[in-house]
């Protein structure tokens, strides 16, 4: 099985030097395009191999650069989304801190294909250890001309910035991270103009996830026939997927695009825990809706995903297991998405805290039959094409899904006025419950 995006990670989390990287082949694709490639033919090869963007949405990459105005226009910008505020979500940390110059060339090669003269890496505050490995790889790929004045002896130019975001959900939509670039508040922008025609300072931009940058060398390297044969479906190439919650082994592994999810969660994250059991999943970060135990062996890519009703996001699982309260699950999510909301629209602003403060009173046992349908009129109305952007409508995405499939909880929640959940996990601290226990295990 091929991992072209993690094949060279170490045990101990190092990434490669940039004289290990080359070794490796790193930067070979940069010089193959620099040699006898247009930037039209990189477009082509790039919509030849099918590459959806990884960060969430799945729009076809080559496609959206055929949308930057190729007339010679300066400046031009690429820009890694490296914000990665998505809960739940860890598979691009990953590739930032212990794969940076691979992310760099991609970067390269994907601003060379739209002629753009100015990069930046957008990334999320927190990540430390990956801004100290960016910061010195792009001074690295400086010092070998990789970047520069004249890369290689082309006539390219192209510089590239380190840029440190100041922590905001907000930022993951890509206008909204222009406007920060800028200096500005990070509230999105109308579209259109879309960012490929007037992005950052106004001029033609184009933002993409950092796994989907980092798949480009070898597309450009291995051509797109090879990167469509990795996967098992329609979509192509490889898929960094990843578990969290109450499972054996959490983490992240890079395999086919088209795994299930059974396979996921069994095989590489060592099943749900001993005494648990799987009720549901986010399928890609918290902004997705739950796939259940019937959805088990659905093909994790956009279509076969979107059939069962949900979205493959970012394709990282947050698991549901059944000793977890599903109402407190949603609780806590929607609270991050009420905090989060930029107070640019009312329906967001108003909407999400509305929604927290609901599920929290349920958790306390304060809910009514009433709230509950208060919040099946928030699922609609804060649904798509009732907000200017997609925050509200993703908060919707988890809370309408349980209302569906565990509807159930919500009731018990209102007509014993408690937290089932917290009332058992209440008794099982219970000294004089710890102490029956172990008894009836001694009478076995």
């Amino acid at each position: 099985m091929e991992r072209p995006l993690t094949q060279h990670l170490r045990a101990d989390k190092r990434p490669l030097s940039l004289k290990e990287y080359e070794k490796v082949g790193g930067y070979e694709a940069l010089r193959k395009i620099l040699k006898g490639m247009t930037p039209k033919a990189v477009q082509e090869v790039v919509k030849d191999s099918h590459l959806r963007g990884r960060g969430g949405a799945g729009f076809a990459t080559g496609l959206k650069w055929s949308f930057v105005p190729m007339d010679g226009q300066k400046p031009k910008y690429l820009i890694a989304n490296a914000d990665e505020m998505e809960p739940g979500t860890f598979k691009d940390r990953i590739l930032l801190e212990e794969t940076p110059h691979q992310l760099i060339e991609g970067m390269i090669v994907s601003a060379y294909a739209i002629q753009a003269d100015q990069s930046f890496v957008f990334l999320r505050w927190a990540y430390k250890v990956a801004a100290r490995e960016i910061e010195k790889a792009i001074h690295e790929a400086y010092e070998a001309g990789y970047l520069g004045k004249n890369i290689l002896g082309s006539g390219y130019d192209l510089d590239m910035h380190l840029h440190t975001g100041v922590g905001r959900y907000m930022c993951g939509e890509e206008t909204a991270l222009l406007n920060s670039l800028e200096g500005k508040r990070a509230t999105p922008r109308a579209k259109p103009p879309f960012p490929q025609i007037s992005g950052l300072f106004g001029k033609p931009t184009i933002v993409n996830n950092v796994e989907t940058l980092c798949n480009i060398p070898h597309i450009i390297n291995k051509g797109p026939d090879w990167f469509k044969a990795l996967s098992r479906t329609g979509d192509s190439g490889t898929k960094i997927y990843g578990v969290s919650g109450k499972v054996k082994k959490p983490g992240a592994w890079e395999l086919p695009m088209g795994v299930t999810m059974r396979e996921l969660i069994e095989e590489y994250a060592g099943g749900m825990q001993d005494g648990l059991k799987f009720r549901g999943a986010l399928p890609g970060g918290a902004s997705t809706d739950f796939l259940v135990e019937e959805h088990l062996d659905v093909k994790l890519d956009y279509a076969n995903v979107a059939a069962a009703g949900s979205r493959l996001g970012t394709g990282t699982l947050i698991i549901l297991d059944d000793k977890t309260c599903p109402v407190g699950f949603v609780q806590n999510l929607e609270h991050f998405f009420a905090q989060e909301s930029c107070g640019f629209c009312t329906p967001c602003r108003e909407g999400l805290p509305w929604v927290a403060k609901i599920l929290l009173s349920l958790e306390k046992g304060e809910g009514t039959e009433e709230d509950l349908g208060l919040l099946d009129f928030h699922t609609k109305y804060l649904g798509p094409g009732n907000t200017f952007c997609a925050l509200a409508p993703g908060a919707m995405e988890p809370l309408q899904s349980a209302l569906k499939y565990f509807r159930k909880d919500f009731e018990e929640h209102v007509h014993e006025q408690c937290c089932p959940w917290k009332e058992n996990e209440a008794r099982m601290r219970d000294p004089r419950f710890i102490k029956e226990a172990l008894q009836a295990v001694g009478n076995r």
